[in-house]
């Protein structure tokens, strides 16, 4: 009778690289991380078919610690990255990481085009309200009145980036937001975000003990988020609107068609240069 051998069942640790992340002690991120690692695992993805891609930031050092591929990209176009690697590699799991100014503001507009192209990928923005790498700056999702940075001593005064409710509207088919002091939590919204065939994005709210230590209070006012109907867009609208941003759980998913081009057969390099001739 022949033998049975049954494969080892990966952990969140088989998905960590052997990098010692370099964030500062109480960050979120290190959270965040931990909840990437678990949803790779809850989904058994063979980590030769996962690629994590960031941009620039204290979150998108992400892709270093993880031993799935990674590519540490130029500020703001993460999204631009995965969604080139998503569409020559669909059968990869591809999960893209960044912050609230990598994300939001030079990344903004490849934000809006990923949520309506609805490329099958997952999104995670670790949103600190705040440019942690770069000493504490206001961020898109600054608090107009926040006084804590040198270059707005006086606030912004300045609108705060809403980023779900845009997400929202752009037509993205999967809007969650998280906590990264529900690490367990964090890891089952982005384990079904993973699973969610379209666009997904996911807000983890990542506290910056650092540079906005008051931050610390989120664990006191963060709460679930009560949506009956996740796939009824008016409800959620809705509720994004009267929102004070510490509702979480999935918020809107809905199913439509992936974009997904047709792969062409390979061409040689002198097909190619030959097509750019005029």
């Amino acid at each position: 009778m022949e033998s049975v051998v049954q494969e080892k069942r990966l952990t969140f640790k088989d998905y960590k690289s052997d990098y010692k992340p370099v964030w500062c002690p109480g960050c979120g991120d290190f959270s965040v991380l931990a909840a990437i690692t678990k949803a790779l695992a809850e989904l058994q993805v063979p980590r030769e078919q996962a690629a994590v891609i960031s941009g620039i930031g204290c979150s998108s050092r992400i892709p270093a610690y993880t031993s799935v591929y990674g590519f540490h990209g130029i500020h703001g176009r993460a999204l631009a990255s995965a969604t080139g690697l998503k569409v020559a590699r669909p059968d990869l799991t591809v999960v893209a990481t960044g912050g609230d100014g990598d994300g939001f503001s030079i990344g903004g507009n490849h934000f809006l085009h990923a949520c309506r192209r609805n490329v099958d990928i997952t999104y995670v923005v670790m949103d600190n309200e705040v440019y942690g790498m770069t000493k504490g700056q206001a961020s898109p999702t600054t608090p107009p009145d926040w006084e804590g940075s040198k270059l707005t001593p006086h606030g912004t005064g300045v609108s705060p980036f809403n980023p779900l409710s845009v997400a929202l509207s752009a037509g993205a088919s999967f809007v969650a937001r998280g906590f990264a002091g529900d690490p367990n939590g964090a890891a089952k919204l982005i384990t079904q975000a993973m699973q969610h065939k379209g666009f997904s994005f996911v807000q983890i709210l990542s506290p910056c003990v650092t540079f906005r230590p008051e931050q610390t209070e989120w664990k006191k006012i963060v709460r679930k988020g009560e949506i009956e109907e996740t796939g009824n867009l008016s409800q959620a609208a809705a509720f994004l609107a009267r929102d004070d941003g510490f509702s979480t759980g999935v918020l809107y998913e809905v199913q439509r068609a992936v974009f997904q081009p047709a792969l062409q057969e390979k061409h040689t390099l002198q097909e190619i240069e030959e097509s750019f001739e005029l």
